[in-house]
């Protein structure tokens, strides 16, 4: 089993548990300022998770649909979905559904909260852009958010512990070949400790760009936090791309 078959449970929503909805909801709001879509354009939330910004964009006025490979993430979306403004699918990033849906119908498609990466090999990765462009209507929009290989790899803690309720989370963090990787210890007293990973492939702006060409997409801005901050190489904690699909 990979590790994103296994990591995005029921677990998942504890140890990120301090990622809330009006954190989000504040993002959300950043995005519109720069995507500049007119309400009622069909938005595309590629690996939506539990739905916090699909929900933030439906709320917003946008017929969005989001696509997650969780079935635990999309339950607890469709729970909070109590209007189902919201289509959710279940399925992979990097293969969308044939179903006629998903070609050149979405106005902009967005990839969030370090949602990509997850793959072994830059193919795969690659695939997941195209899968993207495949989605957007010619001149459609892209939002995608990674972390800033550079920052990470000068700022990364390599261990820390909290606690949630009852529940003692470790997570030990390292870089290797290129992928920062983290794992996730969960304890609780008279149960076997629970133990997950995180995998991310880190790219620099070069690389990302490049391969962004190639898919067919055209990068157009770089924003270096959730604020709308200027990207810089070094100090930058989010590398987050706008751009859109060529003719």
């Amino acid at each position: 089993m990979k590790w994103y078959e296994k990591s995005f449970g029921e677990d998942y929503l504890l140890i990120y548990k301090h990622r809330n909805q009006q954190e989000a909801n504040y993002f959300v709001k950043m995005i519109m300022g720069w995507l500049k879509l007119p309400l009622g354009s069909q938005i595309l939330d590629l690996c939506c998770g539990a739905g916090r910004y699909a929900l933030a964009l439906a709320d917003a006025g946008y017929h969005v649909t989001g696509v997650d490979l969780s079935p635990v993430l999309l339950r607890k979306a469709k729970e909070a979905d109590l209007d189902r403004h919201v289509r959710w699918v279940e399925g992979d990033m990097r293969a969308l559904p044939e179903d006629g849906t998903f070609t050149e119908c979405f106005d902009a498609v967005v990839n969030l909260f370090t949602s990509f990466g997850y793959f072994e090999t830059d193919d795969e990765q690659f695939n997941v852009l195209m899968q993207i462009r495949r989605g957007l209507k010619p001149g459609g929009r892209f939002v995608i958010d990674v972390i800033n290989a550079k920052y990470i790899q000068d700022t990364f803690v390599p261990f820390s512990q909290r606690k949630e309720n009852d529940m003692l989370i470790s997570e030990r963090r390292w870089v290797q070949n290129s992928f920062v990787n983290k794992e996730i210890v969960i304890e609780k007293a008279g149960s076997h400790p629970r133990t997950y990973t995180e995998r991310v492939k880190l790219y620099s702006l070069e690389v990302l760009g490049a391969m962004l060409q190639d898919a067919g997409l055209v990068l157009d801005k770089v924003y270096g936090g959730y604020g709308g901050e200027s990207y810089d190489e070094r100090c930058s904690p989010r590398m987050i791309l706008l751009g859109e699909r060529t003719q």
